[in-house]
């Protein structure tokens, strides 16, 4: 299996299904197309029918889109609870991933993912605010009837975990007012080995999109590393 993706210090929709391959003990290799350079359309071009990542490759099968990809993979390994067992928690799952898919548009286009600062709060507008307590209904309500005790959304991590990490890194990152409950579940997703590998690799790229960053005060930089 092959991964086309973009930056990893940015790109939310390909961090979604390498969280889910890296979980799940899929193997795969990848390739890493950073954004916003002069041949990053030429080089997407040769992968995907979009011209957008993520895109995965198996054999003589192209996926696209995040939910796309996943879907393909629970029904690739059957045996991996990629989706929750129980066939209630499974269909509000998928069901709250399509939300997260197609949703919280306001949130996603003030706050670009950016794994590498911090920035200072904001006044943020109503329609911003609206998708940050939706997010936290969401997961409040998913967690009090599906998670059994356990640190995620559907008790163990699955692909609606996955789905919703990039959006839980942004509220990190621009220093959103969040519940206690908001901050536990994300605390136990940023320590989730998937995700601190992809933070870790992402530190190490040596690419930067600086307009990602207009408008925002930055209150900390992360170090960069290196990554064995």
């Amino acid at each position: 299996m092959h991964l086309i993706i973009a930056n990893k210090l940015y790109s939310s929709w390909s961090m979604r299904p390498w969280l889910v391959m890296k979980a799940f003990d899929i193997a795969f290799e990848e390739t890493v197309i950073p954004l916003r350079r002069d041949e990053t359309a030429e080089k997407i071009a040769k992968f995907s029918p979009t011209g957008k990542v993520p895109v995965l490759i198996d054999s003589d099968t192209t996926v696209w889109e995040s939910l796309g990809i996943v879907e393909y993979l629970a029904d690739r390994f059957p045996h991996q609870e990629i989706w929750p067992e129980d066939a209630k928690a499974r269909a509000h799952a998928r069901a709250s991933s399509a939300e997260m898919h197609a949703g919280f548009q306001p949130l996603r286009q003030a706050c670009p993912m950016n794994l590498g600062k911090r920035f200072a709060p904001k006044v943020w507008d109503a329609d911003v605010l609206a998708s940050v307590a939706r997010i936290e209904d969401l997961w409040r309500d998913t967690r009090a009837k599906f998670a059994r005790g356990g640190a995620f959304l559907y008790g163990d991590f699955t692909a609606a975990d996955a789905m919703y990490a990039p959006v839980a890194s942004r509220l990190a990152t621009y220093g959103f007012r969040l519940s206690d409950d908001t901050w536990a579940y994300m605390g136990s997703v940023f320590a989730h080995p998937s995700f601190v590998q992809w933070k870790e690799q992402a530190l190490a790229e040596p690419w930067t999109i600086d307009t990602y960053e207009e408008g925002h005060e930055v209150l900390e930089i992360f170090p960069r590393r290196q990554v064995s």
